[in-house]
Parts: structure tokens; sequence; C-alpha cells
């Protein structure tokens, strides 16, 4: 069994936590994961620009950052990571894209997650890229469709 903590720390658009939780349940059993802690937070663009500036050397708001926590030699624990998503800027992407507010939010939950569990597109070799792009579009493929059972 997998726990789900989902902290709404922006009160700039209304959103569903219980939501969030249930996504990240189903995408954590998708991708094989049990006996997983997990926090989801949701911030606005100010705060993410500023973790995006401290952890990553950016100065800009991003859409979503990733904080493993089992990353190395010795993992300890049950503690999967963070996922930090902006709603703000998942709005702000679905209108330029025209699609659906929450569904931008899925693919970065799925986005945040894949990282998490390994998968990466940052300084990697393309097929390595590629591997987490085809992980993102399966996930999300089985996420979308009703749940077994």
């Amino acid at each position: 069994m997998n726990t789900v903590d989902v902290q709404n720390e922006q009160e700039v658009l209304p959103i569903d936590a219980g939501v969030i939780e249930e996504w990240a349940h189903r995408i954590l059993e998708i991708l094989g994961r049990d006996g997983i802690e997990l926090s989801v937070v949701l911030i606005d663009n100010a705060r993410i620009r500023e973790l995006n500036r401290e952890y990553l050397g950016r100065d800009n708001p991003t859409n979503v950052i990733s904080f493993p926590q089992q990353e190395g030699e010795a993992v300890v624990g049950s503690h999967l990571g963070d996922v930090v998503i902006s709603v703000e800027k998942a709005f702000e992407e679905a209108s330029d894209a025209g699609i659906d507010p929450q569904g931008r939010i899925r693919q970065l939950l799925v986005h945040g997650i894949c990282h998490l569990t390994g998968y990466n597109h940052e300084d990697v070799p393309e097929d390595k890229a590629l591997e987490m792009e085809a992980a993102e579009e399966w996930v999300l493929s089985l996420l979308e469709a009703p749940a077994p059972g």
C-alpha cells in the first residue's frame, strides 16, 4: 500500500487535492511501486521560481520539480520523494496549448513521478530521454483509461 500526501499551498486557482492523490496512487500502481511514500506539493509561480533558483540555479518559474529521496547506493526508507507542481504554470500552459488544465496537471504529475522512479531526459543520451518519453506516454494512456475492477 502506497501513501500519498498532497499539500495544496497555492490559492491562485481551485484544485481538487483528492483527485491529485488518486492519480498519484494510480501512477505508482502502473509503475509497479508498492510500499512507497510520496509527497505532492501544489504551489504558485512565485514559490516554484524560488525553488528553481535555489535548487537548480534557474531564475524562472517552471511547471514541475522532482526532489528524489532514493538516490545513490544507500537507499533508506520508503519515501520516494516530492513532486512540486506550479498549478499556476500548468494552467498557463494548458491555456496556451488549448488543452484541459487538469489534463496538464496530470501530465506534470506523471512526469514528476517518472523522474522519481529513475527516468530522466536531461543530460542523458537520446535513447534514455526517449525511454522516459515512452514511459510517460504509456503511464498516461493507462491513467486516462478506466481503472480495472
